[in-house]
């Protein structure tokens, strides 16, 4: 895929843009993020704003990602990269396969480690349930067995391919069922891999 092609899709689930890569542990986590989840690509001397900016060194920039991947993100990931020029500046184009050894859990200091999925442009830590689903998932072959959903379930699903997260609280009032109904519902989909739970916020939530 071309560069401006790619850069026009914007940052997303599966695609981020760096000026440059600042630290390893900083791009450890978009590295992880994105194994745990679809894949996708980093996009290195691209601004926030989709500008190509390039990168000074880019051999630098692929030894630090590399680094990054090796010895700040475990179990290591392999990466995949393509320099391309425009306009006389060079892009490093990084390709995060969907791992089968999911989670990846990334160094954020020293001893410890968390595990990241991506949920939209951003890379945000995992829950304890999601690691256990996101380990499920990678042992199963090739892919969980989908299950006929009721309007209950669909209703949740629908609601989050307009709403970026939902809680318990929203689900709730969206369908005006009772708190365990609710729960059991958002548990049942989490579970067989449709929704994923976030605890590291002061309200749990729920993302696609």
């Amino acid at each position: 895929m071309e560069l401006q092609e790619l850069i026009r899709q914007g940052e997303g689930e599966r695609l981020e843009f760096k000026k440059k890569t600042t630290h390893p542990t900083r791009i450890a986590r978009t590295l992880s993020s994105l194994a745990n989840t679809h894949g996708g690509r980093v996009l290195v001397g691209v601004d926030d704003d989709g500008r190509v900016v390039g990168v000074r060194d880019a051999e630098e920039e692929i030894y630090q990602l590399r680094q990054a991947a090796a010895h700040y993100i475990d179990p290591p990931l392999t990466l995949r990269f393509r320099e391309v020029e425009e306009d006389g500046r060079v892009v490093v184009v990084v390709t995060v396969p969907e791992s089968s050894e999911k989670p990846h859990r990334a160094q954020v200091a020293d001893g410890d480690w968390r595990a990241y999925v991506r949920v939209r442009d951003e890379s945000v830590q995992s829950s304890q349930l999601t690691e256990r689903v996101l380990q499920r998932q990678a042992a199963a072959a090739p892919r969980f067995e989908r299950l006929p959903l009721n309007k209950e379930e669909l209703a949740v699903l629908d609601y989050l391919r307009k709403n970026a997260r939902i809680t318990l609280a929203q689900y709730m009032k969206l369908l005006n069922i009772g708190q365990r109904r609710a729960f059991r519902t958002l548990i049942k989909l989490t579970l067989h891999g449709y929704i994923r739970h976030h605890d590291k916020e002061r309200e749990v939530y729920y993302t696609l």
